[in-house]
């Protein structure tokens, strides 16, 4: 896969460096299953805290979403909970949005990323704390809801391209509050919609020569080991358990995000 560009730091490959992309791979693959995320909400802060910068982390954590999303999807699809024709939809949307995410990427300043992730973390969380779906719930298609899944799917793929996530944080409470999906058919078929969008934006963002392959590939490899067990914990637990626990640790992510895009506009 392509060299990443000069622009990139230095990124920790040492013992140390290894064992936290790891860690962060075990971390990304019980959360995608848990809530169905691609898991950039992890990996983005990881990465830049091991010497990327934003944009190469960003670029690097669609390659992670890759193996991540697959394995998810597989866990979901077990007991029914995808919908296959309403994710092939927010897909075209998720196409079409990547590519502008990607060359957006490639273009906006470091402070503009860093204040972008924290806006796009203060939504989800908002999200997370007013809605709880229920579990008996599924969608039901029509004209309307198929255009509305497509914009949607837009939406989500600019943000996916543009911030490295999977685009889960935005479509699995959209599935569920816009369409009506129960909390386990939103996770499965966010999943599944975001798996052929992580692999164009990353082929985009490769051609940019904004990934690093190896540190992607660990990550995501080890996320795609992991992920069955949070779908079990996912089935296991109330809509309303998982919503605050996403809320929560979001929460954390938040604060952490606010103080380093902080620093960063005062240099």
């Amino acid at each position: 896969m392509s060299e990443v560009s000069a622009e990139e730091n230095h990124v920790d490959e040492s013992p140390r460096g290894i064992a936290v992309m790891v860690v962060v791979g075990v971390l990304v693959g019980l959360l995608s299953g848990l809530f169905g995320i691609g898991g950039g909400t992890i990996i983005v802060p990881a990465l830049v805290w091991l010497g990327l910068t934003q944009r190469h982390a960003a670029a690097t954590s669609m390659l992670a979403i890759i193996p991540t999303s697959v394995s998810g999807v597989l866990s979901y699809a077990v007991n029914g909970n995808v919908d296959w024709i309403a994710a092939l939809l927010v897909f075209i949307g998720m196409f079409v949005g990547g590519q502008i995410g990607s060359l957006l990427l490639s273009r906006l300043s470091e402070v503009v990323l860093r204040w972008a992730f924290v806006v796009f973390m203060a939504f989800v969380i908002l999200s997370q704390l007013i809605f709880v779906p229920s579990r008996d719930s599924s969608i039901e298609l029509n004209l309307v809801t198929s255009l509305l899944m497509v914009v949607f799917g837009v939406i989500a793929g600019i943000l996916a391209g543009l911030l490295g996530v999977g685009g889960g944080a935005i479509l699995v409470p959209s599935l569920s509050i816009l369409f009506d999906a129960s909390d386990l058919i939103a996770r499965g078929t966010s999943l599944l919609a975001m798996f052929p969008n992580a692999v164009t934006t990353t082929v985009a963002n490769v051609r940019r020569r904004m990934v690093h392959a190896r540190v992607g590939l660990i990550i995501g490899i080890v996320a795609a080991l992991t992920a069955p067990l949070g779908t079990w914990i996912a089935e296991a637990m109330t809509p309303r358990t998982g919503e605050i626990l996403f809320a929560t640790y979001l929460t954390v992510l938040l604060i952490r995000s606010v103080w380093v895009a902080l620093k960063i506009t005062r240099k």
